[in-house]
């Protein structure tokens, strides 16, 4: 499959504003810090035109009642990655009901991931609901803010992107492991410096 693929665009910020304000409604129960990540948080990178969230738990055993709380809404959640991510639950949100769109909202362990779930043009976004105090939070936090103050580095990221994006992929997760090498590198640089920088802030 050929992925989708964009220039950046401003109108990204707005589409995550609208679906912070959505989760923030519907889990206004539970104690959490909702963050625009991804490429389409870093402004003048390109990205599939799918905005990621990153939903973060001031309490742990808050993890499993995200679920419930997205239920009937416009989401697909993927129990299917909990046991290799088991800090993590991960939902796609869609254009419309899943019924609406001939999807399930609910794919499990031992369910097959159907052909039409891959159809970029359904999902808006992706969301991760993951522990504030988890390393996975803290990473995706520091390489966000890692690529918007360093443009070397964002363009490095910007050219792997292109490269990759031009070849077939059997799915998103064959694309994302096209650019694991660069993300491990990178990330593991953010992290210290965005330790570092918090660190210097608060003896400041």
């Amino acid at each position: 499959m050929i992925l989708p693929f964009e220039p950046y665009n401003p109108q990204w910020k707005m589409q995550f504003s609208a679906i912070e304000d959505e989760l923030k409604s519907v889990l206004k129960t539970v104690e959490a810090q909702i963050d625009h990540i991804g490429s389409t948080s870093v402004e003048g990178l390109s990205a599939k035109p799918i905005i990621d969230i990153l939903v973060g738990l001031e309490n742990e055993a808050d993890l499993d009642k995200i679920p419930v709380l997205l239920q009937g809404k416009n989401y697909v959640y993927y129990e299917k990655y909990n046991e290799d991510m088991p800090y993590r639950r991960f939902f796609v949100a869609l254009t419309g009901a899943p019924e609406q769109l001939g999807v399930p909202a609910y794919i499990g362990q031992q369910d097959e991931i159907s052909e039409r779930m891959h159809d970029y043009s359904l999902r808006i976004a992706h969301i991760h609901a993951i522990p504030k105090q988890s390393e996975h939070w803290l990473r995706h936090i520091a390489f966000r803010d890692y690529l918007r103050t360093h443009p070397q580095v964002k363009n490095e990221y910007q050219v792997l992107k292109e490269q990759l994006v031009q070849r077939e992929w059997e799915d998103g997760n064959d694309y994302n492991a096209g650019k694991d090498a660069f993300l491990k590198e990178y990330e593991r640089k953010a992290v210290e410096w965005y330790i570092n920088r918090t660190s210097a802030k608060k003896n400041g």
